[in-house]
């Protein structure tokens, strides 16, 4: 609450090269970028940062083996390197995992030839991962005996990549990476237009929670809202080349299906791709493709019973799945590009529409719009953006610095040297899947070392403090500190994926919840604890 308060204090102060409006995907890496080169950045978000479409992905940097069916060749290869280059980056954090996909008789495709494609598809990511394989019946009731194979085509295996954590938590470490440089960024601070006045853009905002209205000015202007990017273009007069459509994808939370770590893919009845992805000890399951007219979306009952009628169908369980196993539920849209000279719907079939990125630059009044992509292109978007805003003449003085990945090697095995000489592992609760130096370093990377500072000062800071979670105290400590908290829900669902993954009432009921709240918000801790469970 501090820092955001102190960031506030700064924005109307001077004037920025760059302010950047949205702190999704997107925003947060055009941010990192350009304040890691050495501009002087200013980022704002009216919700929380990654509290939209950011939040309601399938956590996965694919490289998008279905485009291949639409002959997008270029995208492929481009979202392969780019799925590459993450893994590369950040070990920690994107890793590879296998894909393990099973074909039904009746599919429009033969499982041959989808198994071709795989081949393909590992040859445009300069064979990277590991390579494909074939499945037959006997394999998949061997290796994951709760598929059906009643209705058994033909399967193969192949390799992407996932997100250890949840995605809003990625998007926010690149927020992070750019405040840590110098970026200035607020959450809940909700922009009210901008206009173009003597070569400067002046933006109007509004602090969502204490009404107070400030002006923002800056050289160029990046409108990085997301699926409300035609909104806020039109609250500053701007036309553009494309516009966005959107289709809503719902996903949802159950209990663990499969002990095996991997992702397992089907088409759906609509023949959509249709996906069971480990999510620690649980699991998430989707994704439906329906065509919306608004970013703002609800899971229906319909959502429901299409996504729990698919993978009962498909898999061999104890029990079919029913509503009362549901945890929790993602909803989001996804923002698809269009022309915007193209009428309606684009004419378009919007179920093989890519989720590519285009960006609308208006360089007479320094003005860039970022539309659509995927999160397994944001390295490219940062860089992009950058190149931009360097030929709009803002001065980078580090133009060649490496803005994104985790720290050098060397870094972490200081850390993990560290780590093992005061036996942090030691601390690893009972019920968690994952050694506590290895968790600390993959969520904090190098804020780490002050984590391992504090449990030697103080061994009560390696405790869990909520039960039914893994987050130790001095965690929390340090989130009140450094991750702009302002609300329970940023810490419950965005900063941690805690709210994916407990349900609701056993969230109120955990032990050690309260004390979190009183860490994180001082005296406003009811406040803050009824606002989450009882305003909602």
């Amino acid at each position: 609450m501090k820092l955001r308060k102190s960031n506030i204090q700064k924005l109307d102060k001077g004037i920025y090269d760059v302010l950047i409006i949205g702190g999704g995907i997107n925003g947060a890496v055009s941010a990192a970028s350009l304040s890691g080169k050495g501009a002087k950045v200013a980022l704002i978000e009216q919700r929380d940062f990654a509290g939209f479409t950011s939040q309601q992905s399938s956590n996965l940097a694919w490289g998008g083996i279905k485009y291949l069916e639409n002959h997008d060749y270029g995208l492929v290869r481009k979202l392969c390197l780019s799925r590459n280059r993450l893994i590369e980056n950040y070990p920690s954090r994107v890793k590879e995992i296998r894909f393990y996909s099973t074909v039904e008789k009746g599919c429009r495709f033969h499982p041959a030839f989808l198994w071709l494609g795989t081949w393909v598809y590992w040859l445009f990511g300069n064979g990277f991962t590991n390579i494909p394989r074939w499945l037959s019946r006997k394999t998949v009731q061997t290796e994951e005996p709760v598929i059906a194979t009643g209705n058994f085509y033909g399967g193969f295996e192949y390799s992407d990549a996932y997100l250890h954590d949840n995605d809003s938590r990625f998007v926010f470490q690149f927020v992070r990476t750019a405040m840590d440089r110098g970026c200035i960024a607020a959450n809940y601070l909700e922009s009210l237009g901008a206009r173009r006045e003597q070569g400067c853009w002046h933006t109007r905002a509004r602090d969502a929670l204490s009404g107070e209205i400030l002006e923002i000015r800056s050289k160029v202007l990046i409108n990085a809202t997301g699926p409300f990017v035609d909104d806020h273009n039109k609250l500053t007069g701007e036309r553009t080349e494309h516009r966005h459509l959107f289709s809503k994808g719902v996903h949802l939370i159950v209990p663990r299906i499969t002990p095996n770590h991997r992702i397992l893919t089907f088409f759906a009845d609509d023949g959509r791709l249709f996906f069971v992805i480990p999510m620690g000890v649980r699991t998430c399951i989707g994704t439906t493709d329906t065509r919306v007219s608004s970013p703002h979306t609800e899971v229906t009952d319909e959502d429901r019973n299409f996504v729990l009628d698919n993978i009962n169908r498909r898999l061999n369980l104890a029990q079919p799945l029913t509503k009362a196993d549901v945890i929790s539920e993602r909803c989001g849209v996804r923002p698809l590009v269009i022309k915007s000279s193209t009428g309606g719907d684009g004419g378009n079939d919007w179920l093989q529409m890519s989720r590519k990125h285009e960006i609308d630059i208006d360089r007479q009044q320094a003005h860039i719009s970022i539309f659509g992509g995927k999160l397994t292109d944001c390295i490219n978007v940062g860089d992009e953006i950058s190149e931009i805003v360097f030929g709009m003449g803002i001065e980078l003085p580090h133009r060649e610095y490496k803005w994104y990945g985790e720290p050098h090697p060397s870094v972490r095995e200081e850390y993990i040297h560290q780590a093992r000489l005061m036996n942090l592992d030691s601390y690893t609760s009972p019920e968690a899947i994952e050694s506590l130096s290895s968790r600390l370093w993959r969520r904090y990377d190098q804020q780490a070392f002050e984590l391992l500072a504090e449990i030697r000062e103080d061994p009560r800071q390696a405790e869990v403090l909520i039960k039914g979670t893994d987050y130790i105290r001095c965690e929390i400590r340090l989130a009140k500190h450094q991750e702009m908290i302002t609300k329970l829900e940023d810490f419950l669902r965005r900063r941690s994926k805690i709210a994916l993954v407990v349900r609701r009432e056993d969230i109120r009921q955990a032990a050690g919840l309260m004390e979190a709240c009183e860490i994180l918000f001082g005296n406003l801790a009811r406040e803050k604890y009824e606002e989450y469970f009882l305003c909602r």
